[in-house]
């Protein structure tokens, strides 16, 4: 059974936690919710704060060795909260490191940045991080999804069935020893 790790905190926006975790869940992925502290975290609904989810595992508690894959959704306080959080930086760091698959939707390729994963990638994200990335060394390219080597980027909510399915294609494919940090 393939294992996928969602890396999220407080202020994820909620679709893009939620329809990844059912497109996985429907495919027979384990799919964990890890998060900095255990309990639950309250995720951001467009335009108010949503619902709250219980956190599977913390990252003091797992490893990108217990995962074939890893989701980061976006909202704006989510990654922004990530990025300063070094054991989060470590554990997505791990996941290129080991050529498996990672994929960020919306704002969540922010926190790449800050794990310094996406000089020379190509990639797409929400528009207000564009400069972001490409002064990160991104190329960056305005389509629903976008793969580099195990890497997949979606730009919005819009956007997750396109998401959801190449995700679901990179897990299955597996490790790709093209994938690098």
């Amino acid at each position: 059974m393939k294992k996928v790790a969602i890396l999220a905190t407080n202020g994820f926006e909620e679709s893009e936690l939620t329809s990844p975790l059912e497109a996985m869940k429907k495919e027979g992925f384990q799919v964990d919710i890890v998060s900095e502290k255990s309990g639950t975290i309250k995720a951001w609904a467009e335009t108010d704060w949503g619902k709250d989810y219980n956190v599977d595992k913390t990252l003091d508690e797992v490893s990108a060795k217990d995962y074939n894959a890893l989701v980061l959704p976006g909202g704006v306080i989510n990654p922004d909260q990530l990025r300063r959080n070094e054991n989060a930086l470590v554990f997505i760091r791990d996941f290129f490191k080991q050529h498996k698959p990672v994929a960020a939707i919306c704002h969540a390729p922010q926190v790449l940045i800050s794990a310094d994963v996406v000089e020379g990638r190509t990639l797409t994200s929400f528009s207000s991080i564009k400069k972001d990335l490409e002064n990160a060394g991104a190329l960056w390219v305005d389509k629903e999804v976008v793969v580099d080597e195990a890497l997949v980027t979606s730009r919005n909510p819009n956007d997750l069935p396109a998401f959801n399915a190449k995700v679901i294609e990179e897990i299955n494919e597996g490790k790709h020893e093209l994938q690098h940090a």
